[in-house]
């Protein structure tokens, strides 16, 4: 069957800047029609009473580990986490084994995310090859291909070579490319394992300085202002990075930037356990970073919510937290954490949280399919969430291949109850739906 009706539902447009209560109509992979008493005879009913109806999410942010580093996750389970998550669109970092920085691997990646068909997968290209820094990566071939490669970045490093980044920049722009940065000066936070400060000392572990993400963030402002290259940051921690990206943005730099839903959510306080689930990169900063990521969110400095999805197999993460890498997976808790962390208290409007999740980072990755707005012709890529539906995080239910997370049992509002991808259910009722997967 290739026609829906999601009916009862509050379509929330940010798109189209629309709050009403209608049904959507979806036939052919194309929103067909949008309000009340529509010509439906034909369509399987997809119940939205008490839902929300709004654009399906879209990640910036997320290490599929394919190819490479398929034990900790895969291509295929990365987006049936996604779909489970509300999203139709995900951004793969090059961090991959090999590394992401050519035609041939971004095309790989490309390829098999159309192949499993869930969630369009966006292949992001490295800056350099081998994510070293040393040479520039093929920017060229990645934006011809096929996978049309639209944002650069060596995620997990920091280029640390401010004239190497300048001529990348000076480059990318001639593909009106996107440079991303993983803001971090490795000088300073060399051996670090959590936020610098009095609970860093209390704790004897190394600590990583704000000033690490705060002086690479300045450098990177600068060069966009001198190349005109569009600039992206990625996963801002620090309050000081916030202020910087507003006073860009106020200047008129071509500056964009994300936060993640544990920078939002949780404190360095959280490493008083020594769980090595709690350490990310950058590091859980302080009270006052978190609230100052909260308010960049609600007054747009910052663009985007992006999960940083960081899937470990179990026995990497289940060791002395020293030892222990960086991240936590996030793509089936974004969604919850940010109704509970920012819409429940009152910090955004459920509006400015929908665009952030979706139509924001659409936008940025020039995915006209996604993002809304929900209207006539539009295609039909979309998420019913129910926002009042509480539940607790049990990993043990992850569709993610990897279960690190230090939120297991926390209470959190806003389930998933559908996702369309192309006009088609991958999700129902809150499953990822085996019948559509058949059918690919």
């Amino acid at each position: 069957m290739s026609a829906y009706l999601i009916r009862g539902g509050r379509v929330v447009d940010p798109a189209a800047g629309t709050d009403r209560r209608a049904d959507v109509l979806v036939r052919d992979g194309l929103v067909s029609g949008v309000g009340d008493d529509l010509d439906a005879a034909d369509a399987e009913v997809l119940e939205a009473q008490g839902a929300v109806v709004a654009p399906g999410l879209v990640d910036l942010h997320c290490h599929m580990r394919e190819p490479g580093r398929e034990d900790e996750e895969t291509i295929a389970s990365a987006s049936r986490a996604a779909a489970a998550g509300g999203y139709t669109a995900v951004c793969a970092m090059p961090n991959t084994d090999p590394v992401a920085d050519s035609a041939a691997i971004v095309e790989k990646v490309w390829a098999a995310g159309r192949a499993v068909g869930l969630v369009e997968v966006v292949p992001a290209g490295a800056i350099s090859r081998g994510r070293q820094g040393l040479r520039l990566a093929d920017i060229g071939e990645m934006a011809r291909s096929a996978a049309q490669v639209r944002i650069f970045t060596d995620d997990g490093h920091g280029v640390q070579s401010s004239l190497f980044a300048r001529r990348a920049m000076e480059y990318i722009a001639g593909f009106d490319g996107i440079y991303a940065e993983h803001c971090e000066d490795e000088s300073l936070a060399a051996g670090g394992q959590m936020h610098e400060g009095e609970r860093s000392a209390v704790l004897g572990l190394r600590g990583i300085p704000s000033e690490a993400e705060e002086l690479m963030a300045a450098r990177d402002i600068a060069l966009a202002r001198l190349t005109g290259c569009r600039l992206h940051l990625l996963h801002v921690s620090c309050a000081r990075t916030v202020e910087l990206v507003r006073q860009a943005k106020a200047e008129g730099i071509r500056v964009t930037a994300e936060a993640t839903p544990h920078h939002f959510t949780l404190t360095d306080a959280a490493l008083e356990g020594y769980d090595p689930n709690t350490k990310v990169q950058p590091p859980l900063r302080t009270e006052t970073d978190r609230r100052t990521v909260i308010s960049g969110l609600a007054d747009g400095t910052l663009d985007a919510v992006a999960t940083d999805h960081a899937p470990h197999a179990l026995e990497e993460k289940d060791q002395e937290l020293t030892f222990a890498p960086p991240g936590m997976v996030g793509l089936e808790l974004a969604l919850g954490l940010t109704l509970t962390e920012l819409v429940e208290p009152g910090h955004l409007e459920l509006m400015d949280a929908l665009d952030r999740l979706s139509t924001a980072p659409a936008r940025l990755l020039g995915l006209g399919d996604h993002g809304g707005p929900i209207e006539t012709g539009a295609p039909a890529n979309l998420v019913v969430l129910d926002p009042a539906a509480r539940w607790e995080v049990d990993p043990d239910a992850f569709h993610s291949k990897s279960r690190n997370t230090p939120l297991a049992g926390r209470p959190l509002r806003g389930r998933v109850l559908h996702t369309l991808f192309k006009g088609r259910p991958t999700v129902r009722d809150g499953r990822v739906s085996d019948r559509e997967l058949a059918a690919r």
